[in-house]
């Protein structure tokens, strides 16, 4: 029986469009130096706002990976 072990990184991000973007932004930025990505986990959601609308939307996440 072979045993894993997963690292967890804390990644920010930010994206104009959506939360949801944020964080598929964050994958695919992590994506770029880590191999095995397994799950996001968002820990925070904040917005920038100007003149009454929200402008940036920004993640706190998690990204577990398998260390090889």
């Amino acid at each position: 029986m072979s045993k894993k072990v997963v690292k967890v990184i804390e990644v920010l991000a930010q994206s104009e469009k959506s939360w949801e973007d944020a964080a598929a932004s964050a994958v695919k930025a992590a994506s770029k130096s880590i191999d095995c990505i397994k799950s996001i986990n968002i820990t925070n959601m904040s917005a920038k706002v100007k003149n009454d609308k929200i402008i940036q939307y920004r993640i706190n996440a998690n990204i577990s990976f398998l260390i090889k």
